[in-house]
């Protein structure tokens, strides 16, 4: 799974256009969000064929910004505060957190600048936590 970082238009239809587009080409968003910044709006979101999502998006004018790796992370949903725990073992390893939702299976999906150091400190809580 991979993050694609998209910058849509801010107009009627946009998005539609990219479900549509997927859609059609058989790509399944697995999670994500659309964010609005006024002029644009940015959106990431969750995909197994980042490539090929992009070709077909970029054919129909939809620009893809780039495709970031991403940590899924499992939260104990019975404990509260694990976002806020895991976020901080991040810090304490200066990750810098670019871009955080949910994806269907509610798992923790980050986009970090500092991917390897950042896949560490995730294996580790997955030893602690699971």
């Amino acid at each position: 799974m991979k993050d694609i970082e998209i910058k849509l238009e801010n107009k009627v239809g946009t998005l539609a256009l990219l479900g549509e587009t997927l859609g059609k080409n058989q790509i399944s968003l697995e999670g994500g969000g659309v964010f609005d910044n006024g002029q644009y709006a940015v959106a990431h979101f969750l995909v197994e064929e980042a490539e090929q999502a992009k070709k077909v998006l970029e054919e129909v004018g939809i620009q893809v910004v780039t495709i970031h790796e991403v940590i899924i992370q499992k939260l104990r949903q019975d404990v509260p505060g694990q976002l806020g725990l895991f976020c901080r073992r991040l810090a304490e390893a200066n990750i810098n957190i670019l871009t955080q939702y949910s994806d269907h299976s509610n798992q923790l999906i980050v986009v970090v600048d500092q991917y390897e150091d950042a896949l560490r400190v995730s294996k580790a809580w997955m030893k602690e936590w699971w």
